[in-house]
């Protein structure tokens, strides 16, 4: 049968009343508490969850909840409302906000508006490629189309966002200007410039001062510091060490600590220094610096369906700023679910449709943590979830995300537990090829391969070499005393000191002739003092050109999905970042 667009019209409208009616009063009931925390337990989490769920009810008042599940740390404290959670790239629509509120700002003189070219407002802006230097504008870096790829290797805590910026330009484009959709958090860096150039207020006193303060967010912030000072609950990241995914794709392996991702404010001694070096803000602050509480979330969300006002019904944000900012500008590739449309992303939001139901949102992830901020708008409803479980975090947010939104709609509920287990189970990759007994060796000697490296958007690496069993070089030393069991003495090895975000080594194992297996090291405390454990991010592939440099391959640059890898005859053409020998 025929459906007329009056006909849909008026069953969307009846099926939308009896879901608003339905949810006249709280909506964490119970049953909803049983539902969140038998899905904790399905995915066998050590950590929790902090969850926010706001809706408007059938007499027009805001309904805002806001509860804590599960643990918040390793000793079994309990998620509460008011837990901070980081929430990663959630962070960036207050960068995209904040954006927005300069392009509002009337006494701004010269006036800035969306189309405005960063090469106009930030003289140290420049990229690879001139067209995306001269042409880029604020939507471009929002929509993430400049050509850049993530290049997030390239960031280091001591990194200012001036030094990231004067770097640019030295960073190899996956892609051409307006090509495609690349996810690239250096964008956001950028952006977070603006009010230091255009009001000479830093900016996380701006985004403090124009969104948090009066909205009435008043534990949100930028700074592990703050937290510290104010006494309040912060969640620790948790990972599940050695877990055999084959074995179960939800197995726990020995549950660790993860540290506080942002290196210079982790902890009270770490927290005092940051104070006193007036490094209590960090170059992430607005790619990913925000840490927050459900109960907050639950404030942000209202705001956001409320076209910017604050709960005692005053603007905070332009109406016209929360609209801009989800207009789609870019396209996502496919969702692979069937109830999930395309997606189209505007500046720190998403967009697409759920079950034919319209939603704008944006997930989140940093080590340790992971979130996903979701609203649909013409329902009047909106969920957060903020979680600390380092490897499965982000499914458990979309899982409980998705569930929620099935409650609210009084739709049968979709098994997404049951989906994410089997995705990662038939996507887990195949053993390893093993390194041959006799391989063969490069076209240079090992011994000749030690040294200084560098890249000048990146940084300098100096590796020593483990042959033999013998060992040179301060980094060699260090790791074999510390962590023998990370070298093999039967495989030629070089290792560096690697001190960018979530790192401490990098070490190259040799696989044969120019090619090498990589892994970054990250040296972490235990969850027993005095111990430490080793977090490992293995996989990548780097080659070689006899003494001449090393190509990083293999996804290093983080290419957009379907974007083609660089081609070439050398080692340095095919290279998504190239890494030059330091000659003496």
């Amino acid at each position: 049968m025929r459906c007329t667009h009056y006909t849909a019209l008026v069953l969307l409208l009846s099926r939308f009343s009896g879901a608003a009616s339905a949810q006249a009063g709280a909506f964490l009931d119970a049953r909803v508490d049983a539902i969140i925390t038998g899905m904790l337990r399905d995915f066998n989490t050590p950590g929790g969850a902090g969850i926010a769920v706001v809706h408007k009810a059938a007499d027009g008042q805001w309904v805002m909840e806001s509860k804590g599940y599960g643990n918040a740390t390793t000793a079994g404290q309990a998620a509460t409302q008011d837990t901070l959670f980081p929430i990663g790239s959630n962070s960036k629509l207050f960068d995209a906000i904040a954006t927005g509120l300069l392009i509002s700002n009337e006494t701004l003189s010269p006036r800035v508006s969306w189309d405005s070219k960063i090469a106009s407002l930030i003289p140290e802006w420049k990229l690879w490629d001139p067209v995306a230097t001269r042409e880029s504008t604020i939507v471009d870096l929002m929509s993430h189309r400049t050509g850049l790829p993530r290049h997030d290797f390239m960031v280091a805590p001591s990194d200012s966002v001036l030094s990231v910026i004067k770097r640019l330009r030295y960073l190899r484009p996956s892609a051409g200007f307006r090509e495609t959709w690349q996810y690239s958090n250096l964008m956001y860096i950028v952006l977070s410039h603006l009010s230091t150039v255009l009001t000479g207020v830093p900016y996380e006193k701006y985004v403090s001062d124009n969104i948090f303060v009066p909205l009435g967010m008043s534990s949100t912030t930028y700074t592990f510091n703050d937290t510290i000072k104010n006494g309040k609950q912060v969640a620790e990241g948790l990972a599940r060490d050695g877990a055999n995914l084959t074995r179960d794709p939800f197995d726990l392996g020995t549950v660790r600590l993860l540290d506080f991702w942002d290196t210079y404010s982790h902890g009270k001694f770490q927290a005092l220094r940051c104070e006193l070096m007036l490094r209590c803000a960090t170059v992430f602050s607005g790619d990913g610096g925000v840490i927050s509480s459900a109960s907050d979330m639950a404030i942000w969300l209202r705001a956001l369906l409320e076209g910017g006002l604050n709960q005692a019904q005053a603007p905070v944000i332009p109406s016209d700023v929360i609209d801009k900012v989800a207009e789609g500008v870019t396209v996502i590739p496919d969702q692979g679910y069937p109830e999930i449309s395309p997606i189209v992303y505007g500046g720190g939001q998403s967009r697409g449709s759920y079950r034919g139901f319209e939603f704008i949102e944006h997930d989140g992830s940093v080590p340790g943590f992971n979130s996903v901020v979701s609203r649909l708008p013409w329902q009047e409803f909106g969920v957060a979830v903020m979680t600390n479980d380092d490897s499965l975090g982000s499914l458990i947010a979309e899982a409980i995300k998705f569930r929620l939104i099935d409650e609210f709609l009084q739709l049968k509920p979709v098994d997404w537990t049951s989906r994410y287990r089997n995705a990662i189970a038939s996507s887990l990759p195949p053993p390893a090829t093993p390194r041959s007994k006799h391989p063969k060796l490069p076209s240079v000697p090992f011994t000749s391969l030690a040294g200084k490296y560098s890249n000048p958007g990146y940084y300098e690496v100096d590796f020593c070499l483990f042959l033999d069993s013998a060992q040179t070089g301060q980094s060699c030393k260090d790791l074999d005393a510390r962590y023998p069991e990370e070298i093999d003495p039967a495989i030629p090895t070089l290792v560096a000191d690697f001190k960018v975000v979530a790192d401490t080594f990098i070490r190259f194992q040799h696989f044969s002739g120019e090619v090498w297996n990589v892994s970054a090291l990250q040296v972490e405390r235990a969850s027993v003092p005095k111990e430490q454990w080793i977090y490992r991010l293995d996989g990548l592939v780097f080659e070689f050109d006899g003494d001449r440099g090393f190509a990083a391959l293999g996804g290093f640059w983080g290419a957009g999905l379907g974007v083609p890898d660089p081609v070439g005859k050398t080692a340095q053409e095919r290279a998504e970042v190239w890494f030059a020998k330091v000659r003496k």
